[in-house]
């Protein structure tokens, strides 16, 4: 059986976050690939990797993962549904009330909520053995404040392993500033391609191992925008960049 994660050592096309935001405008819109079901294939190869780093088995696993409101929190809460139904002990800690979430987002939390899975909004569960950070995507501005910054410092705090969902919350995918506070990730899973900031010899010891996950993309997205790509995907869904 095919592995689930590919390795590649060549060069690659990074993007920076206004071309990634054209690259969402332009699968939503012009191609009718919907917000939920990027946000599912991102949650399916965010668990499949927390999945890959816990030994290949996530039954009876303590497991938290860090929800903001945004879409990458929703990704956030569809991983946390799937390693749920794994048999991992979940934790779903949010970076707002349930009812600041809307659209997607709120539609994978009410999916959990009916499942029993358990969500609080300022635990992190002490036993974890891995942490999920869906706080902040590319849609940050500025450094992370309330509960997020709050939940960003908690995290780095743990002695569990980190892994982030596109980028490090807290950290700029096009300058790869960081900001206070930063999540320091043993690795990050970006989606569709790397960004710019994520490369940056600053994020190198924030970013961690990095993979980038396929959400479907169809290449000629990148041809209309003058990216050439390799076929990342050919033979797996999640690829370790080794940089």
């Amino acid at each position: 059986m095919m592995s689930t994660i590919s390795q590649y050592r060549d060069a690659l096309p990074a993007i920076t976050t206004d071309q990634m935001r054209e690259v969402d405008r332009t699968m939503i819109q012009d191609l009718g690939i919907t917000l939920i079901q990027m946000m599912e294939s991102a949650g399916r190869h965010l668990a499949t990797l927390a999945r890959e780093k816990l030994g290949g088995n996530v039954e009876g696993k303590h497991i938290v993962v860090l929800a903001g409101r945004g879409n990458n929190g929703g990704g956030g809460l569809v991983a946390a549904r799937r390693l749920a139904n794994w048999g991992a002990e979940v934790c779903v800690v949010l970076a707002a009330s349930p009812n600041e979430y809307q659209n997607a987002p709120a539609h994978q939390l009410a999916i959990l909520q009916g499942m029993g899975v358990v969500i609080s909004q300022s635990m992190i569960f002490p036993l974890a053995d891995l942490i999920l950070d869906c706080l902040i995507g590319y849609g940050l501005r500025g450094a992370p404040r309330g509960g997020a910054a709050d939940l960003i410092r908690q995290a780095n705090a743990s002695s569990a392993p980190i892994i982030a969902l596109d980028t490090p919350s807290g950290l700029d995918t096009t300058t790869g500033e960081t900001f206070d506070p930063c999540i320091r990730a043993d690795a990050t899973m970006t989606l569709a391609l790397p960004k710019v900031g994520l490369l940056t010899e600053i994020a190198r010891a924030i970013v961690g191992e990095l993979y980038v996950a396929d959400i479907s993309v169809p290449p000629l997205v990148y041809a209309t925008m003058g990216i050439e790509i390799p076929n990342l995907f050919a033979e797996a869904e999640i690829v370790h960049i080794q940089r």
